[in-house]
């Protein structure tokens, strides 16, 4: 850029401060080395509604940066879902209930539901303590991406240029600034300002199903008022969340003729309002009452729509993310968790680029991964929509939809709602060939929960509290079964390891110790005669770090994890976890050579400075 230009820089600027900007903005403050800004156009975050559960495998992102323990602690856990249907007198009653979350490996079988507001402001303290804020209320209002090939392919160039408005200034001059960035993430919604900049489409199509939906403190009888629960019933379908401070959300299914402009035939909000969405909701629930205790909190309406952009990135340097880049039904509980995650897998690739550490080729892999998931997402909302939305089963309806059809759906599913069965498929960064290796740890998926005994002091820990979303590369090293055989070979790895073109000594190090990579050791031992010292030192890059397959000494947590994971104890086998939690690659002691092509396929190697005595940045 000409220096004459006056203006910011900044790294990444993050525009939108909702639950995907939130995220983003942290996961990249956590980082510590990188220059981010985000702003948000509306003067304060968030104050009630809005999007309000988190999934089982968000809670686990969340606990990967440090922010699960005051999410459980503040939000409400929701363990059994209800179903009601209509009885022959056309009554809604209890016709079952089931676990709420189906995935079996989640570390956290409930899912949490807090208010939006209240989950931003867990990421606005986390940001503070790393001296980020958000700027409000500030919105873009013009944005360029140069179009020059050596910037946009140069790691020290801002090819993005945005102008932006201070909507609170108090003189003209203050009003306006610009700001260059090497990377620009669009998390503003699904109205988003830069999504239509760069004229990227939304493919996909609305429903005809039309929701209201209230917040409040519920009086009723209806005694699953604290499960999740869905309701069937001859005058629509309804669905009650329990949150916290023992407040409910529900879901009431309107008619047409209640909210539609019979002129336009469009939805109109005004022909609505909260007493309207509690009307149908009465209906819907009869025999039982539903009534609020005090004034309803906060109300919407909404049409189902689901779409998903047509590109996640321009030129590799402007990004949207979560509403920006698709819209689907709220009832499954979704939207914001599948916004978060969008960006918790953008950032630590746009962290790793912006360190040299990483090819931006990387990047790719953004919208390759989160763009499948999106599509499988709007295909499965529109089944569990239909599901939902559509008329029960009834002796005057046979065709209507059983509680049989719905039960079976929303347990077929349970792995993808959940977000513990999103599966990545192959590219750079997801190698499968050596999948056999460990047959039930599914290479695309994330890490799963397991309790290991810590070999110096026997104290049980869980593997994902060991994979923290700090930008490195966990590699878990399974030793076996360490005889005397075994020892020999681990030898041998541990001299290839050390080598000068070992992935361990050939991307950045400072010494001896990897910046890029952490080493987990896990043996397949027993704590009370297992010496940890006898594992070779590059294994055990500190004491904590030797784990064993083993229980606790109340023999009820861990334990069984070689014969879980179908890794054998007779050989040496790596389990790559990228920053994100996701495995990445698993390959035998014989494929270290292409371990270290995994590696370099999307990593850049740095070689001693032998000027100087520090580390450049191979080309």
């Amino acid at each position: 850029m000409p220096s004459q230009t006056l203006g910011s820089y900044v790294d990444v600027l993050v525009i939108g401060a909702g639950p995907a900007g939130m995220m983003c903005s942290n996961a990249l403050a956590s980082a510590g080395d990188i220059k981010v800004r985000v702003v948000d156009q509306r003067p304060l975050k968030v104050a009630a509604g809005q999007a309000d559960g988190i999934q089982p495998r968000t809670i686990e992102v969340l606990q990967s940066y440090g922010l699960a323990e005051r999410l459980l602690r503040e939000g409400n856990h929701m363990y059994m879902c209800a179903f009601y249907n209509p009885n022959l007198n056309g009554e809604i009653e209890l016709t079952g209930r089931a676990p709420d979350v189906t995935a079996p490996t989640a570390r956290y079988p409930f899912e949490v539901t807090l208010h939006q507001g209240a989950i931003e402001q867990i990421f606005i303290d986390s940001m503070n303590l790393h001296g980020l804020r958000v700027d409000r209320p500030v919105k873009p209002c013009a944005i360029e991406l140069v179009d020059n090939h050596e910037q946009l392919n140069s790691r020290t160039s801002y090819p993005v240029k945005v102008k932006l408005e201070h909507l609170d200034a108090a003189t003209d001059e203050e009003k306006t600034e610009v700001v260059y960035a090497k990377y620009v993430i669009g998390a503003d919604g699904a109205h988003s300002w830069v999504r239509k900049s760069f004229g990227i489409t939304m493919d996909g199509e609305h429903t005809d199903y039309i929701w209201g939906v209230v917040d409040m403190l519920p009086d009723t009888n209806i005694p699953d008022v604290r499960n999740k629960t869905a309701i069937h019933s001859t005058n629509g379908s309804c669905m009650i969340i329990p949150r916290e401070d023992d407040k409910i959300r529900l879901y009431v299914q309107l008619s047409d003729q209640d909210v539609v402009d019979p002129g336009t035939g469009r939805v109109v909000k005004s022909r609505m309002n909260p007493e309207g969405i509690l009307e149908a909701a009465r209906k819907t629930f009869h025999p039982f009452r539903i009534l609020p205790l005090t004034d309803i909190e906060w109300w919407t309406l909404y049409i189902i729509g689901q779409r998903v952009a047509s590109t996640y990135s321009v030129g590799d340097r402007v990004f949207i993310a979560g509403d920006a880049c698709h819209t689907h039904s709220p009832k499954a509980g979704q939207g914001m968790n599948a916004s978060m995650n969008d960006t918790h897998n953008l950032a630590w690739k746009i962290a790793q680029v912006l360190r040299g550490w990483a090819h931006p080729s990387i990047l790719k892999t953004y919208e390759s991964e989160r763009r499948k998931y999106a599509q499988d997402l709007i295909d499965f909302d529109k089944q569990f929509a239909a599901l939902f939305s559509g008329k029960p089963r009834t002796s005057e309806n046979q065709d209507g939809i059983s509680h049989e059809q719905f039960l079976q759906a929303f347990q077929t599913f349970g792995g993808f709602t959940s977000g513990i069965g999103v599966h990545y498929g192959h590219s750079a960064i997801v190698n499968t060939k050596y999948q056999t290796c460990a047959r039930n740890l599914a290479i695309g998926q994330r890490m799963v929960p397991q309790i290991f005994i810590r070999a110096a002091d026997a104290r049980p820990v869980e593997i994902q509290d060991l994979l923290p979303a700090d930008i490195r590369y966990k590699i878990l090293v399974f030793l076996g079964t360490l005889d005397e055989s075994q020892l020999l070979r681990v030898d041998t790895l541990a001299k290839e390891l050390n080598e000068p073109t070992s992935f361990l000594r050939k991307y950045p190090v400072d010494g001896q110790t990897s910046l890029m990579f952490d080493i987990i050791t896990i043996v397949a031992g027993n704590k009370d005669n297992f010496n940890y010292l006898n594992v070779p030192e590059i294994f055990r890059p500190h004491w904590s770090k030797v784990l064993l397959d083993d229980t606790d000494v109340t023999g009820t947590k861990g334990g069984g994890a070689y014969e879980r994971f179908g890794i054998n104890t007779k050989d040496v086998t790596f389990v790559v976890v990228r920053p994100d939690g996701y495995v990445g690659m698993i390959a035998p002691f014989s494929a270290l050579d292409d371990v270290q092509e995994y590696f370099a396929s999307f990593l850049i190697p740095h070689t001693p400075d032998t000027r100087n005595g520090c580390l450049e940045m191979v080309a």
